[in-house]
């Protein structure tokens, strides 16, 4: 079986990613969401799960947010070795939401309207805050003020997910994301049945 293991810090990712990846993947792969309660249950228990992973043909995307971390690169490179110690460097990808899942949607704005049924928020889009996302410290909260209370993590990741445009370039590490997904995909695509 050809599957991409997501490996996930928080729901709102597998959330955001249910609604997007039946959008991308090609209908030959099967993606599997697992969601992990933070940032230290991802770290903790990561390594069990790709180790003990018995589909010899699966690949992993492990996801998280850079949050406070001065530098994502430091991340992604321990949770490379993560990957490598559990076995599994050269089918392991790791991707880093700069600075938060939240930065995705703020790069699309579009999506958060109709996602979340609130009229006029992507002519926001131009403004210097929303051109370059993955900049924000906190863009949960820029989000949250931005509709008004009204996106919740879950919901309006599931919501709004539906609507992010795939090619959207505002978002660097959204960017990084989808290419590191149809990398993945098209090495199992190529993998023999």
């Amino acid at each position: 079986m050809k599957e991409l293991v997501f490996l996930l810090e928080e729901e709102s990712a597998k959330a955001m990613l249910e609604s997007l990846l039946p959008r991308i993947l090609d209908a030959e792969i099967q993606s599997r969401l697992l969601a992990f309660e933070g940032k230290q249950d991802l770290e903790k228990q990561m390594m069990g799960k790709m180790r003990g992973y018995l589909n010899p043909h699966a690949r992993f995307i492990v996801m998280r947010d850079q949050d406070a971390a001065p530098d994502c690169r430091v991340v992604k490179d321990a949770l490379r070795a993560r990957c490598a110690d559990a076995g599994r460097q050269g089918v392991a990808l790791v991707r880093i939401a700069c600075h938060e899942l939240e930065s995705f949607y703020l790069a699309d704005l579009a999506a958060v309207e109709t996602g979340l049924g609130i009229n006029g928020l992507a002519k926001h889009q131009g403004t210097a805050k929303f051109r370059n996302p993955d900049s924000l410290q906190k863009p949960s909260k820029e989000l949250l003020t931005l509709t008004k209370q009204r996106y919740q993590k879950v919901g309006g990741s599931r919501a709004i997910g539906q609507h992010l445009d795939v090619g959207n370039e505002r978002s660097s590490s959204f960017k990084n994301l989808i290419a590191g997904i149809k990398r993945m995909e098209q090495e199992l695509l190529g993998l023999a049945a």
